[in-house]
């Protein structure tokens, strides 16, 4: 087969389409390819060596959306957030040796003291949160620690303007304070949230002035709520953080991520020695410093309303006596007499659980809830007494400091336990001894007036026998209206306490 022939022949034809499709669909192949990637390729050529890894953009929109509610909490709450600049002023007499020696063995010769008073100024640095105006007057609320004795107090605000202000009120047991400073500009207010509808795992958004760097918004989220055992005697129970607050943000403001104030940064839990941030940080939750704002303007001061009870902690053997185990609540060790859970029916030895229907977590949270209560107002606390639980109406009074430390009419005026292991070796007992020993008698209470001591076992009260602690605080409560005394065993005797007349 000629040359001619082989070109014209059907396999020759075939094999040449078939060819001619491989070619065409490579060239679209990698037509289509290139058309695809013209961000890569366009990248790669204008800037060599950078990743062409692209970031998804549905992921971005979050990411982004995200990031401008940050930067919106932050535009809305740091002008409401100032520094505050405190300085103490304190005078101390110092010696004057200018006539050395004489002077420095024997005194001044002419009989006067001779020193001279120096001024030593110490500075402080805090936070506050502006949450009030009238007029051209405004009002930062802050910590007590903050202002402490301070003689100056400076407030700085957001764009850096520096004004003289005064003290309005404080309160060491809530370690609140207002102060107050002028100014013709317009100075927004801080939003105030509901610090009772925060939830562990809420944002939690810290703006203040820690070491004094000015505005600075950390970000973290709500770890716990309702904490207490601040220092210094605090009362609050706390919302506890992991947001990154350090010394300077005390009075700064706890955000929500709709900017809503929810706590007042107070402390922080910390192992180093220069008390740096390590993700414990504690705000006083806002809830508890509304009326106090109001009390501060109004008269300087905090009202508290007055109950007229000792409260403490039920361990787990007096929480088993008393059959309170599980229950959240403070039992009521002593009540004053005349006082307004004495008038109301509350006795010692009642496992108070709620007020108003509102749970009670502890202590704390009930001096607390007390406190905010209004003098006069009528309140429904839930006791659990003997197995059962029942609701007293009390007329709460105002707290009154002398009253409530008036120990001659607290009523009994002895601590009793179940007699356990620690209690033997404190007291050396013998270890088959049980029944109840007093841990403590308070000075001047009845307890005391009728020569109760530390360390005695009480067999009896007004002349009935005494087991175990539910059976002390039964015969309390039903038999001692008038007159009280005990039976105890104090060493090797048995005796019979004086009697106290109510």
């Amino acid at each position: 087969m000629n040359f001619s022939q082989r070109l014209s022949s059907r396999n020759f034809f075939v094999f040449n389409l078939v060819l001619l499709g491989a070619i065409f669909g490579f060239s679209l192949a990698f037509l289509s390819f290139s058309c695809s990637t013209p961000f890569k390729t366009a990248k790669a050529q204008a800037n060599p060596g950078y990743s062409d890894v692209v970031i998804p953009e549905d992921a971005l929109k979050i990411a982004e959306g995200l990031q401008t509610v940050f930067r919106s909490v932050a535009d809305k709450v740091l002008p409401s957030v100032v520094e505050l600049k405190t300085v103490s002023i304190r005078r101390q007499q110092t010696p004057n040796f200018n006539g050395i020696p004489f002077e420095f063995f024997f005194g001044p010769r002419d009989g006067n003291g001779g020193g001279q008073e120096r001024e030593f100024r110490s500075q402080g640095l805090g936070s506050g949160i502006v949450v009030r105006r009238d007029g051209a007057t405004y009002y930062a609320l802050t910590n007590n620690h903050v202002v402490g004795d301070a003689n100056e107090i400076v407030v700085a605000l957001n764009d850096g303007k520096e004004i003289p202000a005064k003290l309005v009120g404080k309160d060491e047991r809530k370690d609140l304070a207002l102060v107050s400073f002028s100014s013709n500009d317009r100075i927004p207010l801080a939003e105030l949230g509901d610090s009772d509808a925060v939830k562990v795992g809420d944002w939690a958004i810290a703006v203040g002035n820690p070491l004094g760097y000015m505005s600075s918004v950390t970000m973290g989220i709500v770890s716990a709520v309702g904490r207490t055992g601040g220092p210094g005697g605090n009362i609050n129970d706390f919302i506890q953080t992991d947001t990154s607050i350090n010394q300077g943000n005390s009075g700064g403001a706890l955000v929500n991520i709709r900017g809503e104030v929810i706590g007042i940064n107070t402390w922080i839990a910390s192992t180093s020695s220069g008390g740096g941030s390590m993700g414990l940080g504690f705000a006083i939750p806002i809830n508890n410093a509304k009326r106090t704002i109001d009390d501060f303007i109004s008269s300087g001061k905090v009202s508290y309303g007055w109950l007229g009870v000792s409260l403490s902690e039920a361990d787990r053997e007096t929480a088993q006596a008393l059959g309170v185990e599980g229950k959240r609540g403070a039992l009521a060790a002593q009540v004053f007499l005349g006082s307004p859970a004495d008038k109301g029916g509350i006795h010692p030895g009642d496992f108070i659980t709620h007020i108003n229907g509102r749970e009670v977590r502890g202590v704390n949270p009930l001096v607390l809830a007390v406190g905010d209560l209004k003098p006069g107002e009528r309140v429904t606390f839930t006791v659990f007494r003997a197995g059962v639980t029942a609701d007293m109406t009390v007329r709460i009074e105002a707290r009154n400091d002398e009253a409530a430390a008036e120990n001659s009419k607290l009523w009994p005026g002895l601590i009793p336990v179940p007699v356990n292991d620690a209690v033997r070796s404190a007291f050396n007992f013998d270890k088959n001894i049980q029944g109840l020993a007093v841990i403590q008698v308070i000075d001047k209470s009845p307890a005391s007036v009728v020569g109760l001591q530390r360390g005695d076992r009480i067999t009896g009260v007004n002349g009935e026998k005494v087991q175990d602690l539910a059976a002390f605080y039964r015969i309390l409560r039903e038999k001692a209206g008038k007159e009280l005394w005990f039976e105890v065993v104090r060493g090797d005797n048995t005796l019979e306490t004086l009697k106290f007349k109510r």
